[in-house]
């Protein structure tokens, strides 16, 4: 999402880095460029003019302008002033308040509310939390249907609701349910309309009187930049939100919103959707994302990604593998579908600090389809073959690119490419192998 913004600040800041020393004058014209990257990533005005005067108030001060190194100084600056501006802290869900927990979330028509409540359920029982989805949504077709096939698929509960009864008596029922079957948490999918009206806000309001939820978080489309910010500050007035949820983080929006919506409605935002899976929900981080955005990678929320995709035990047996010359292609494949459940790896280089700045790299996208076309031709591949990559001769290459839908090229070259990663893996082995998800 921030491509473009993190482009622009680091030609900014490698400018600044340039100079050795710098002035007053310098600070300022580089603010000023600043300033406009951030309006053009439709970071709201007000917000924009507020941030660069506190960024440039403390760069003339003698922190920067007396520092052996200034450029990095005034990075440092901009990465506090970036991590406040979006929150400073991270904000979990709250769980406090009268038992079970409930969760009302808002929002217009099209933001994603019904596909975020089934991650966000999928994302708290991760967290030990027993949810219970509520479809409140009966005038939207099939909404309901939507979040209790959701559940269906999560293995979760969900209120059975039918669209001729009222959103009011749906939530009440649901949350004497919950307390019978002894669920904790309570998320409800509540209406949204195509626009904000009156009609929609007094049916929330009489939702959020009747049950008192612990949190109204509003799930915003991060797509609609400026549109996301002036809607949450409209539910904000009438409702009292308690955080936000911007969704489509993963598209080609400026990011302006999640630039923007904390320091105009004083809400934090919780969580990011990264993705149209339903693990595709990121806790949102200030600090992480500051340091995404200046190109700073963020090797911690790549860390969490990895302990909760691999599996301990199968690593353990995979260094042994490596260690004894026993990589095979069916332990490849193996890796790949781990590391398909960590993102796409477009988000994973994201994450890896200064791979942005690799000239043969920029503008690089990743072909995800690739690692599909892989799969497929180790899948046609026998056990046997996979297990002993020598016996695969002319007639087993083209009956293997047969099955997979490719061509003996492709399959001669991740051959080739297999062979070339298990030199490497000699060679690693030779210096010490303490980690080995690092080779993948």
């Amino acid at each position: 999402m921030f491509e473009n913004l993190t482009e622009r600040l680091d030609l900014i800041f490698k400018k600044l880095r340039g100079y050795g020393k710098l002035t007053e004058q310098n600070i300022q014209d580089g603010l000023r460029e600043v300033r406009l990257a951030l309006l053009e990533a439709d970071v709201n005005y007000k917000v924009v003019k507020d941030f660069v005067n506190t960024v440039q108030e403390r760069a003339i001060g003698q922190e920067v302008l007396d520092s052996l190194t200034p450029g990095q100084q005034l990075i440092k600056i901009v990465h506090e002033e970036l991590t406040a501006l979006m929150g400073g802290q991270r904000q979990d869900v709250s769980f406090s308040g009268k038992w079970p927990v409930s969760i009302m979330l808002v929002g217009l028509q099209g933001s994603g509310k019904t596909t975020t409540a089934g991650k966000l359920a999928l994302h708290l029982r991760g967290k030990g939390r027993r949810p219970y989805l509520v479809p409140a949504d009966i005038y939207r077709p099939a909404a309901i249907e939507q979040l209790q096939k959701l559940a269906n698929d999560l293995n979760m509960p969900a209120y059975p609701s039918v669209p001729d009864m009222k959103p009011l008596d749906i939530c009440q029922r649901a949350m004497t349910l919950a307390r019978e079957k002894a669920y904790d948490t309570v998320i409800i999918d509540t209406a949204g309309r195509l626009h904000i009206d009156t009609v929609l806000m007094d049916e929330l309001k009489g939702i959020g009187a009747a049950i008192d939820p612990s949190e109204i978080i509003l799930v915003a489309d991060a797509m609609t930049g400026q549109d996301a910010v002036n809607i949450a500050e409209k539910f904000n007035q009438t409702l009292g939100l308690t955080g936000i949820i911007l969704t489509k983080m993963d598209g080609d929006a400026r990011g302006g919103a999640a630039l923007s919506i904390k320091a105009v409605t004083q809400k934090p935002i919780k969580f990011v959707g990264v993705g149209e899976k339903l693990d595709a929900l990121e806790p949102f981080y200030p600090d992480r994302m500051a340091s995404r955005i200046l190109g700073m990678g963020d090797v911690l929320t790549l860390i969490e990604k990895a302990q909760a995709t691999f599996d301990a035990k199968k690593a353990v047996e995979l260094e042994k593998k490596i260690r004894k010359e026993s990589f095979t292609l069916e332990d490849f494949r193996d890796q790949l579908q781990q590391i398909k459940k960590m993102g796409t790896l477009e988000q994973i280089i994201g994450m890896i600090p200064g791979l942005n700045k690799i000239k043969s790299l920029q503008g690089l996208r990743p072909d995800e389809s690739e690692l599909v076309r892989i799969e497929a031709i180790i899948n046609s591949m026998t056990k046997v073959e996979r297990r002993n990559y020598t016996i695969i001769n002319g007639s087993r290459r083209r009956r293997i690119a047969q099955g997979s839908g490719t061509s003996v090229q492709d399959v001669n070259k991740l051959l080739k490419n297999f062979v070339h990663m298990q030199k490497m893996m000699k060679r690693l082995k030779k210096g010490g192998l303490r980690n080995v998800q690092n080779l993948f």
